[in-house]
């Protein structure tokens, strides 16, 4: 089985295999020409050891083989053995992982028999390890070979394996960092879709409302234009006004948005008491403060207000302390109004950074920038303030 690698990692892997042939050679050299085989088989087999695991298994249990077949003493090329199985835990796939495991019990057996029994049984016919009285050494000699080999053997498999299951595991946190940003990006699509779309009924009232009264006076002008003149004039500046003022509410919808009426009357800045009211009667402490005269802000603008507000105060009582009182600031100013939202927060509760699209922030920002403002967040000791910045409405302003 071949695994993608990339060229930059192959040809790593042929250098060091290459290098490794070339430290290994002067003692293959000593040997014959079967010793140059096997070396040539465990050096192919530390080339390919990443780029498919089980070729590189296989040929090194070829060159094994070829060793074992021709009575060849160890070599320092029967290092490679270490680098293939543990390249079969690391990279290989899961049967040929645990065929490595397989491997390295098999080859630890193969070994001990072939260096304690049939090498110097073939080769000295009738070695003095075989003599009755020597049974307890040759024992003894077969167990230590055992246990070295299966050692070292099993320990390199190891290593890869705990490799593996470090680089699986950096992967899984990976994805699940992938999945978790998809996730947010996904639910701060959600809710800004969803405040949208309140937005756009908002709108819808807002502008129906102001073509009324606009197509009301219009018909009163033009039949008092005759006979009551100043009445025409009068109604004339009526609609200048309420025109203005649908003009700059008409600028805050997007051509996305969906239309959807509604019967319920959309909130204005005079109906903030009643909904401290409410809060108050849930438990929650709420001071509502009003820094300089107030000015004229358009019906649309009006409703941003009141509905960050509401969020804020929204969060408050669900996420913050509501044992604590909160602060309500609406900071009048010649262009417009600052409102400032400031309540306590639970010692260690998790940061605002780290809520993604919850707790309603991405719909306040998306309703004060529709009415060319700005919405900022603060925390620092405990606390956690929202910043609305509602402009005034262009000509509505006195």
């Amino acid at each position: 089985m071949r695994t993608t690698l990339s060229r930059g990692r192959l040809t790593t892997d042929i250098v060091l295999a290459g290098v490794f042939a070339l430290v290994s050679l002067p003692l293959a050299l000593l040997g014959n020409v079967f010793d140059l085989v096997a070396l040539a088989g465990f050096a192919g087999a530390l080339a390919v050891r990443r780029l498919s695991p089980a070729w590189s298994l296989g040929i090194a249990w070829m060159a094994a083989v070829v060793q074992m077949a021709t009575l060849r003493e160890l070599q320092l090329y029967d290092v490679a053995v270490l680098g293939v199985l543990y390249s079969t835990a690391a990279h290989g796939a899961p049967i040929v992982k645990w065929l490595g495991l397989v491997s390295a019990g098999v080859g630890s057996v193969v070994a001990t028999l072939y260096l304690g029994l049939l090498k110097p049984a073939l080769a000295q016919s009738g070695d003095f390890l075989f003599a009755q009285d020597n049974a307890v050494a040759l024992t003894l000699w077969l167990g230590v070979t055992f246990v070295a080999a299966i050692s070292v053997l099993v320990l390199s498999w190891t290593a890869g394996l705990l490799v593996r299951a470090v680089r699986d595991s950096r992967e899984i946190r990976r994805r699940e960092e992938v999945a978790l940003r998809e996730r947010e990006l996904a639910e701060y699509r959600y809710v800004v879709e969803q405040e949208r779309n309140r937005i756009a009924r908002d709108m819808h009232d807002v502008v129906a409302h102001s073509l009324a009264v606009v197509i009301a006076q219009a018909d009163g002008a033009r039949f008092a234009a005759r006979t009551r003149p100043e009445t025409a004039v009068e109604a004339l500046g009526t609609i200048a006004g309420v025109a203005r003022g649908a003009l700059g509410d008409v600028r805050m919808l997007l051509a996305e948005l969906r239309h959807a009426e509604t019967d319920t009357p959309q909130p204005v800045l005079d109906d903030l008491e009643e909904l401290l009211a409410q809060l108050r009667a849930a438990g929650l402490e709420v001071e509502l403060v009003e820094q300089g005269p107030r000015i004229e802000l358009g019906t649309g603008h009006q409703i941003a207000v009141y509905r960050i507000v509401q969020e804020a105060l929204t969060n408050a009582l669900r996420h913050g302390d509501a044992e604590r009182p909160v602060d309500v600031v609406l900071a009048w100013q010649q262009d417009g109004v600052v409102a400032t939202v400031t309540n306590h927060t639970h010692p260690g509760a998790e940061p605002v950074a780290g809520r993604g699209a919850r707790h309603g922030i991405p719909g306040m920002r998306e309703r004060a920038q529709l009415t060319g403002g700005q919405l900022t967040i603060e925390t620092e000791d405990n606390r956690f303030r929202v910043i609305a910045r509602i402009p005034a409405q262009h000509g509505s302003t006195r």
